[in-house]
């Protein structure tokens, strides 16, 4: 089971480093959060049914778990020893994509959820079924924040 466990973690690892980069700002808060959300993985996988996709329960306990101790940000626990070494950050974003993660970190946290979940292509299905709304919800949402997202970039760009 800690095989194909950790099979999974290293094949979708981009999820979680994306979730991470969204809810923290420095490298260690980031390997923090990091650890967490495997943590939390782990100690989830034995009751993972596969009655909705690998990626979206990722998304699911990932999300839920940035929220939680976003939250909670005093309790800081180090499970270094239960992550593989060959687990890495992704590469350095560029100077396009730090913007747009400095516009996202303008948003709340339910909307960079969602959009954290669009920029993984997700469908409107997968999407309302990680977050518990409906799909129609769900395009309302994105366009709303699609708008918010706009206004942002262009008084950044505008301040700049």
């Amino acid at each position: 089971m800690k095989d194909a466990f950790l099979g999974l973690i290293t094949q979708h690892q981009a999820i979680i480093h994306k979730v991470c980069k969204l809810y923290r700002d420095t490298p260690e808060d980031r390997q923090d959060l990091f650890q967490e959300i495997v943590y939390q993985l782990w100690k989830s996988y034995p009751a993972f049914r596969q009655e909705s996709g690998i990626t979206t329960w990722m998304y699911r306990i990932s999300l839920n778990t940035a929220l939680a101790s976003f939250r909670n940000k005093s309790t800081s626990i180090n499970y270094t020893d239960q992550v593989p070494d060959h687990i890495s950050e992704q590469e350095e974003p560029n100077e396009q994509q730090e913007q747009l993660f400095t516009a996202l970190k303008q948003l709340n946290e339910g909307e960079r959820a969602l959009v954290s979940l669009f920029l993984e292509d997700l469908s409107y299905k997968q999407m309302a079924e990680v977050l518990g709304i409906s799909e129609s919800n769900v395009g309302v949402r994105l366009n709303r924040i699609k708008n918010k997202l706009k206004l942002i970039i262009k008084e950044y760009s505008h301040g700049s």
